[in-house]
């Protein structure tokens, strides 16, 4: 696993699932509650296995799930609960707020699918950016961008830490 990165942003490419439970790994430690973690990229990217990975890394025991129809998921956990939402089929920020999630989002870790549609009510964020790789079938290419600047040393020490677990 290799790394591109510039100041506010790390790249990541993942040559397998293993990969990319890694990364996972490596970026779980640092997060705590009312963070908040935007994900994006195609249809069937990995968007719900990569929030499966830093669940199981976060030592969460129950079964991820996409919420897409269900909207959010609860997954009670050690240091923090995490809600995992997929705002795919809302229809904007608007519908984001009115889901009223500002509570238990305060409380815990807040995974969001398709965060795209959601960015312009959300606070600092980290935004995970997943794209498919010629690599092969299981590879992908992990954008991390962080906006506020309690993403910055995150970036830094996935930026250093090069394949070994933070």
């Amino acid at each position: 696993m290799t790394q591109q990165a510039s100041d506010s942003a790390v790249t990541v490419p993942c040559a397998d699932l293993p990969a990319t439970a890694l990364l996972a790994a490596r970026l779980a430690p640092h997060l705590r509650p009312a963070d908040r973690v935007l994900l994006d990229g195609p249809l069937a990217a990995g968007k719900t296995a990569f929030v499966a990975l830093l669940c199981q890394a976060l030592g969460i025991q129950a079964v991820v799930s996409s919420p897409t129809y269900v909207i959010s998921h609860v997954y009670p956990g050690v240091a923090a609960d995490v809600v995992h939402v997929d705002a795919y089929r809302l229809s904007g920020a608007e519908e984001f707020i009115d889901l009223g999630l500002d509570e238990v989002s305060e409380q815990a870790i807040t995974l969001i699918e398709w965060g795209e549609r959601v960015a312009s009510v959300i606070g600092d964020h980290l935004h995970l950016r997943i794209e498919f790789s010629a690599a092969g079938d299981e590879a992908r290419v992990f954008l991390l961008t962080g906006h506020g600047a309690r993403w910055q040393p995150v970036l830094d020490v996935l930026r250093t830490t090069k394949g070994h677990p933070a």
